[in-house]
């Protein structure tokens, strides 16, 4: 039994591999300066992790953190700590606020000065951290602390500044900054604080396992008093994270009861959906869908509404969007946010984005508002024909087709024809009284030739 153990224990030895300490010691001190050419490494890894959350490219993104010298400062304050050098983490500390500093400040430089200020889903995954983020940083600090104290350090240093993720969480308190956000700038720096305070306390840990040489001796009730302010930053900022941890979780649940009342009511009956949002932070609940081709009467929307229960979902109201143009408007934004997310329905939806685009018109709208100027309209529709007969060019003319209590003279259809024209954008108008008449504006005079 013995025997087992031992041989158990020289498998997770971590002194073996271990570098010089006080060489270690010299390597950690001169890397957490952020003077001269660190400084201005910091400034460009926060510009490239900015636009990478700019532009929502995870490969720029980890470009960034590759470069960043960020961890520096946060190691030198775990071997600090660790070994009760309180000049060398309180020289740690402050290269780490200088660089934070420097840091929010690029960045909201740059989104403020950006063109394009939407938020990318990259942005919006580092405003609410949670459990997982603390065990994804305690776990990357671990790895860090562990290859630096190496002799061969091996591939994790560049694993560790992807995994453990300064810069995003940084840029985006700069976001925050640059659009007034205070909600996304104090999400994002609770993740940035988590991230950096989690690989510090990681690598106390191995520091203190390793048992490097104390630069001072401390009494046993300093060493208490050190311990219970680790402590307490640690439950201070766990706690909100484990907060953050169930409301995930519950989200994820609540959508997977979603997903099988969408697919016991709809899916499974041959009904198409062609667009799906659900709001999970309102209360009530939102869940919105849109249909293909099928329409719903107020009371089989109310008896859907009554069916969520059935399915565990409280606290829900189900909205059906049935009308043309908010329908519409809903799918051209869900396109331009999830351009990377494919699924079955993506041919229909960028089929129906091109004729929303490209082929029809608000007529009621229209409508409405020409019967102000042109009391005579009864009725409209307008669209976008498009011919390629016989050519090897494609041709789109807009069509009024109209109906009217009486005939419309010359001057009246030159009058409307400029007035279309002007509103939606297009020249070359067709103008058709119904049933089937064509009535066209009247050609300019040429001049007559002498």
């Amino acid at each position: 039994m013995k025997t087992i153990i031992s041989q158990i224990l020289a498998y997770i030895n971590l002194s073996a591999g271990e570098d010089n300490k006080f060489k270690v010691l010299e390597n950690v001190k001169s890397n957490i300066s952020f003077k001269g050419a660190n400084l201005w490494i910091l400034a460009c890894a926060i510009v490239i992790a900015s636009i990478g959350l700019n532009v929502n490219s995870a490969a720029v993104i980890i470009g960034a953190m590759l470069i960043s010298p960020l961890m520096g400062p946060i190691i030198g304050a775990g071997f600090g700590l660790g070994v009760f050098d309180f000049s060398l983490l309180k020289k740690s500390l402050k290269n780490l606020g200088i660089a934070t500093f420097v840091g929010l400040i690029v960045s909201a430089i740059y989104f403020y000065l950006s063109p394009f200020k939407e938020t990318q889903p990259e942005l919006l995954s580092r405003t609410a951290p949670n459990i997982y983020d603390i065990l994804i940083a305690f776990s990357g600090g671990l790895v860090g602390a562990i290859a630096i104290t190496r002799v061969e350090k091996g591939n994790p240093i560049p694993g560790v500044a992807i995994a453990t993720a300064l810069m995003p969480p940084l840029c985006t308190a700069g976001y925050g900054i640059a659009i007034g956000s205070m909600k996304f700038f104090f999400g994002a720096i609770y993740l940035y604080s988590i991230n950096c305070v989690f690989i510090c306390i990681s690598t106390f840990f191995i520091v203190t396992y390793l048992k490097y040489p104390k630069a001072k001796q401390l009494d046993e009730k300093s060493e208490k008093r050190v311990k219970y302010i680790i402590s307490t930053l640690i439950t201070i900022l766990i706690l909100p994270s484990i907060y953050f941890a169930y409301q995930l979780i519950q989200q994820k649940n609540y959508q997977h009861q979603i997903d099988i009342f969408i697919e016991n009511e709809f899916s499974n009956k041959g009904i198409a959906i062609l667009y799906k949002k659900t709001k999970f932070t309102e209360s009530p609940k939102k869940l919105d869908l849109g249909f293909l081709s099928k329409k719903f009467s107020t009371t089989e929307i109310k008896a859907f509404n009554s069916k969520l229960k059935d399915y565990n979902i409280t606290n829900t109201q189900l909205r059906v969007i049935q009308d043309t143009t908010d329908l519409k408007s809903d799918i051209l934004n869900e396109i331009k946010f999830n351009k990377s997310v494919l699924s079955e329905k993506d041919v229909t939806i960028l089929n129906l984005k091109k004729q929303i685009t490209a082929g029809t018109y608000d007529n009621r709208a229209l409508l409405a508002e020409i019967q102000i100027l042109f009391p005579e309209i009864t009725n409209i529709s307008v669209s976008n024909h498009i011919f390629n007969a016989n050519t090897d060019s494609v041709q789109t003319v807009p069509v009024l087709l109209y109906d009217s209590k009486k005939p419309l003279n010359e001057d009246l259809l030159n009058k409307m024809n400029s007035w279309l024209e002007k509103r939606i954008g297009k020249t070359n108008l067709e103008l058709y009284r119904q049933p089937n008449k064509a009535v066209k504006p009247a050609p300019e005079k040429k001049p007559e030739k002498k």
